[in-house]
């Protein structure tokens, strides 16, 4: 697979069960090698409660769950670019204190 697109949900989560902010992206991923780079555009432009929501969140941890339309998902980190709802979306560090995916995976 060298690219993929198609629609995703970024959810942010602060627990195994307690999701705070879930939004729909139109995301774009490239694949080079073992790299790979993407961007997302947000479905709908965010009103002004959904923007301060996700700045909030973003500030607090930038890493957010990608869940795909199958289930699957990705835990990326994410950062704003500045034009028109875009977000760059790269690999989670896997580098932190809490095992890999503890706050962002909801309870199955």
């Amino acid at each position: 697979m060298d690219s993929y697109e198609g629609t995703a949900t970024l959810e942010w989560w602060a627990n195994r069960s307690t999701c705070l902010g879930r939004l729909r992206v139109e995301v774009a991923f490239r694949v080079a090698g073992d790299n790979w780079t993407s961007e997302a555009t947000f479905e709908s432009p965010l009103a002004a409660e959904h923007r301060e929501s996700l700045d909030f969140l973003m500030q607090l941890d930038p890493h957010f769950t990608l869940r795909f339309d199958d289930a699957s998902t990705l835990l990326v980190k994410v950062v704003e670019t500045g034009f028109g709802g875009r977000v760059i979306l790269t690999a989670a560090e896997a580098d932190t204190a809490e095992p890999t995916g503890t706050r962002h995976a909801p309870h199955r």
